[in-house]
């Protein structure tokens, strides 16, 4: 089922659904499980399953000279997301990257999802790699998230990146994106931000999805400003427990966000 039936059948009740990041290489699917066995009686209509792109590594040769060798420290999504819906029958949501991907990537892992029964996706451009300044597209590959919406939504139309293909069966995704309540950290203003988010809803976004939050209020501050901009699709706020006292000044730091006085 799409996120989108789920926010209408709940009429305005709330839900709850988690993300979980992939584990490390080298571990396997039962820790996934025992995440998310005890979070069932909380009944997530979906569970949203993060992408990790490749990294790079050095490794000095007998020579003296350094291999670049590259690294997926958090492989599955795919897997993770099949596993997922057939373990609970829950709607899994894997998250699709630019970053990493050329546009027949992009395509491929799509037919793969939609082979598997997978309604939603959540369509983001990715970070830039821990060895570069600023983002950069693979050749081939999508620039912006907007640019990632539109391929979906193409997909979604029966229109391929082969123009020759005859009777191609379309896709039927429902495109989650990200949106900012106190701005992406490349973005010059929130006004800015919002302009780009209604570019993604424009190429054929379905709903929103907020990075994480601790005020309330800026939270409501974006809905407005996205309801002025012309955004009317549903917009849901992410949220993340505070587990450790740590956290209270690394996750400002790592999200560019304000952590409330009174929290």
């Amino acid at each position: 089922m799409k996120v989108t039936q789920h926010l209408e059948i709940a009429n305005g009740n709330p839900l709850f659904s988690f993300e979980i990041l992939p584990p490390l290489k080298g571990q396997n699917m039962q820790s996934i499980f025992d995440n998310i066995d005890p979070l069932m009686e909380f009944k997530p209509p979906f569970i949203d399953v993060t992408y990790h792109r490749e990294e790079y590594e050095f490794k000095e040769l007998p020579n003296g000279l350094l291999q670049k060798k590259v690294v997926k420290k958090r492989p599955g999504t795919v897997g993770i997301c099949a596993a997922i819906q057939n373990r609970y029958s829950v709607d899994a949501i894997p998250h699709i990257l630019c970053g990493g991907f050329t546009k027949e990537d992009t395509e491929n892992l799509l037919i793969d999802l939609d082979f598997l029964g997978i309604d939603n996706v959540v369509a983001l451009r990715g970070d830039a790699l821990k060895n570069e300044t600023y983002f950069r597209p693979e050749k081939e590959g999508n620039e912006f998230a907007s640019d990632l919406v539109k391929q979906i939504s193409n997909l979604n139309k029966g229109i391929y990146l082969d123009e020759d293909l005859q009777n191609s069966a379309a896709t039927n995704f429902c495109i989650g994106v990200s949106g900012y309540p106190e701005k992406h950290m490349e973005a010059p203003s929130i006004d800015s931000d919002i302009h780009f988010l209604k570019q993604k809803i424009k190429n054929g976004a379905d709903y929103i999805i907020t990075q994480i939050l601790f005020d309330n209020q800026k939270f409501l501050a974006f809905v407005e400003k996205c309801r002025n901009a012309g955004i009317n699709v549903p917009i849901i706020p992410g949220l993340k427990p505070i587990s450790t006292k740590k956290q209270l000044n690394l996750i400002p730091h790592r999200f560019s966000l304000e952590m409330p006085d009174d929290l």
